[in-house]
């Protein structure tokens, strides 16, 4: 990563970590090398993540990241979770596959438990694209972006089970922050 692609992480997941309640059980989508772990801290009491670019697993004092991709790869604890993470993921995740993530994201959070994540408007894939070009970035996984509009994660995430919290534009009106709530199971 480029100090500019780490300059852009370390906004998103700030924006995120806002909405971690202290002591929380955190599955994080797309994990990478454990970052948002590391910021949260000791606001974090026990992580699971999942990174498909990673070879091996990865471990740290209260928390691991396997390798693969959610939800085929999940926690092997059957515990309800507090929150789940997809920081510039989702534009990732092929519209085939939307549906079974949104599944497994309200199967392993706890009633109030929130889905929290970042999507890119589309305009940001030629920014990157120039960015990449001009070698200021890497572009995590660039090429594998669905065109995928933001408006649609408020249709993903829908009663009854999840309730929209929270949606802002940050990074210059560029990316979109959405908080979840898990709804009461019926």
């Amino acid at each position: 990563m480029t100090p500019l692609d780490r300059y852009l992480q370390r906004w998103r997941m700030l924006r995120a970590a806002e909405h971690i309640l202290p002591g929380s059980c955190v599955i994080d989508v797309g994990a990478h090398n454990g970052e948002f772990f590391s910021l949260l801290g000791p606001a974090l009491q026990t992580g699971f993540g999942v990174e498909p670019l990673l070879a091996a697993p990865v471990y740290g004092s209260n928390w691991e990241i396997q390798p693969g991709y959610f939800p085929q790869v999940m926690p092997r604890r059957n515990e309800r979770w507090d929150a789940i993470t997809m920081l510039a993921v989702l534009e990732h995740v092929s519209p085939n596959e939307q549906a079974n993530l949104v599944t497994a994201c309200a199967d392993l959070l706890r009633d109030g438990g929130r889905v929290i994540l970042t999507v890119p408007s589309p305009a940001v894939d030629h920014i990157l694209s120039l960015l990449q070009t001009l070698r200021l970035i890497d572009g995590m996984s660039l090429e594998q972006h669905f065109g995928f509009d933001p408006q649609d994660t408020k249709t993903l995430f829908r009663p009854p089970a999840f309730r929209l919290c929270g949606h802002l534009r940050f990074q210059l009106g560029l990316n979109h922050l959405f908080i979840f709530e898990r709804q009461r199971a019926s």
